[in-house]
């Protein structure tokens, strides 16, 4: 089945989402009421610049970004510090990359920091058919070691929308939706995407592939986070009679465990949305923020669980009017979230974030940024010590360019 940006889609009046409901917690979260200060960033990203990507691990985070020139795309990625973001540097770059707004490149520093780069290359333009490449660097970025792909499967098929992490113990860890059980020929009834996970040792050796999921959504962006008993990995559904909600799987002794629906909401559409969950974690805490439109109109959801994602209670609805969806959901220390979501309303699409709590409290929204939906693009939004940091791509005069914020 084709993907991004050919396939069948949804009109984007779906929702954002980012809402956190579910098990009560011990700890005593923020007033949900309390405003949050959001305070632009500067970024060195040059025009035009698309894609962007948050990554946090540890007290280490970093935003990535796609910068093109004529036909060549470079993967451009800064660190923040106490005064702000670093000047932005190059990881890799190429004149065959398969680049869109929803399925991006990432950059992520590991606890030995180590950095580890992952993009797209192109296989085949006319099968719109692309590979997962990655290239780890030991010297801070200053060189890279040569981009290998962590899937073997050797077909001329779509890899791609990677989440990468780092499992317990250290290494590399990587999900990314796969199409190697995926035929072009339509009369083939052969389109089963799925969903594969890798993981690399501390010396960037490949130690494992493996199937999580053999039947998900075509092109929604994944999400992975780290709870206190391991990773938990969210992303869209599909079944046979192609109801597209969102699951989770967690990786318990080396294994993944089979997909569990994180609220059963019935979506039920024969075409990819575009639009993948959001997932955050503290502890044994954990909140996963999406979007659906069974009923044809976009709307903002979030729940929480008390047991590692074992179990999530009810959703709570974060949008107040439609939601076009794209969300971010970020958990603090004291349990509380935030989440982010391209509200609807009066013609107007805006990126909004509120907090929310477990208990289903929701403070108000505020507007970080508003016009266009394409405008946003894909927002990011990632938790930072007692920081949330954004990014998102504006566009003006048909350039664009990626924004950053932080929000205390």
């Amino acid at each position: 089945m084709p993907r991004y940006p050919r396939a069948p889609c949804v009109p984007l009046v779906v929702a954002l989402l980012v809402a956190v409901a579910a098990a009560c917690s011990t700890r005593t979260p923020r007033n949900v009421n309390d405003a949050l200060v959001i305070t632009p960033l500067t970024l060195g990203a040059a025009e035009p610049s698309l894609a962007p990507q948050l990554t946090v691990n540890g007290d280490r985070a970093l935003v990535s970004w796609i910068e093109t020139q004529g036909r060549t795309s470079l993967l451009k990625f800064a660190e923040r510090t106490p005064s702000g973001w670093s000047e932005p540097r190059t990881a890799a770059s190429g004149d065959d990359w398969f680049t869109n707004p929803a399925d991006v490149p990432s950059v992520i520093r590991l606890e030995d920091a180590t950095l580890v780069a992952q993009w797209l290359q192109t296989t085949d333009e006319h099968l719109e058919a692309y590979d997962v490449r990655l290239a780890f660097s030991n010297d801070d970025g200053k060189t890279w070691s040569a981009a290998a792909s962590p899937h073997h499967d050797g077909t001329k098929s779509q890899h791609g929308f990677v989440s990468l992490f780092q499992p317990p113990g250290g290494g590399l860890g990587l999900i990314w939706l796969d199409g190697r059980e995926v035929d072009p020929d339509p009369d083939k009834h052969k389109d089963n995407m799925s969903l594969r996970a890798a993981t690399f040792d501390r010396d960037g050796k490949e130690t494992t592939e493996t199937a999580v999921d053999d039947r998900v959504c075509d092109c929604c962006p994944t999400a992975v986070a780290i709870t206190a008993d391991g990773p938990i990995a969210a992303f869209r559904d599909r079944s046979k009679d192609e109801v597209r909600d969102i699951s989770v799987a967690r990786l318990v002794k080396n294994q993944w465990t089979p997909s569990q629906t994180v609220h059963a909401d019935g979506w039920q559409i024969d075409a990819c949305p575009i639009n993948g969950p959001a997932i955050s974690a503290r502890g044994r805490q954990v909140a996963v923020a999406w979007m659906t439109a069974k009923d044809d109109q976009g709307r903002a959801f979030a729940a929480f669980s008390n047991d590692a994602g074992a179990t999530f209670g009810a959703p709570i609805r974060l949008d107040d009017a439609a939601s076009q969806g794209r969300v971010g959901v970020a958990i603090g220390d004291d349990g509380s979230a935030v989440a982010s979501w391209i509200e609807v309303a009066n013609q107007r699409s805006q990126l909004q974030i509120r907090r929310i709590d477990s208990s289903g409290a929701r403070g108000s929204a505020q507007t970080v940024t508003a016009g266009a939906a394409s405008a946003s693009g894909f927002p990011r939004l990632a938790r930072h010590g007692d920081e949330v940091l954004l990014a998102w791509t504006e566009t003006s005069d048909g350039r664009s360019t990626i924004r950053t914020a932080v929000a205390k």
